[in-house]
């Protein structure tokens, strides 16, 4: 279920970072923004989980994967869709 709330939180992001961009230059480049904020954010999530949850690196990273891979794939594709 964390899993599930995390990625929302990408996804929420995601749209914050598209209509920032949409308002401050174009939409393509607030898709680019959201890469690395939340490359961080996921990371602090990953961090969590191996510090105060305990879990070992190698049982985190795939989730870490799925919660980056998810809302960068959409960001990548608005990317796309928007710069065309």
């Amino acid at each position: 279920m964390h899993t599930i709330m995390v990625i929302a939180g990408g996804l929420a992001l995601l749209v914050a970072c598209l209509i920032a961009g949409r308002f401050a230059s174009t939409v393509s480049r607030g898709a680019l923004a959201f890469l690395p904020l939340w490359l961080i954010g996921a990371g602090i999530n990953m961090w969590i989980g191996v510090t105060r949850a305990g879990y070992p690196i190698s049982a985190e990273l795939p989730i870490f994967l799925l919660v980056f891979g998810v809302p960068a794939a959409l960001a990548l594709c608005a990317w796309r869709y928007f710069s065309l």
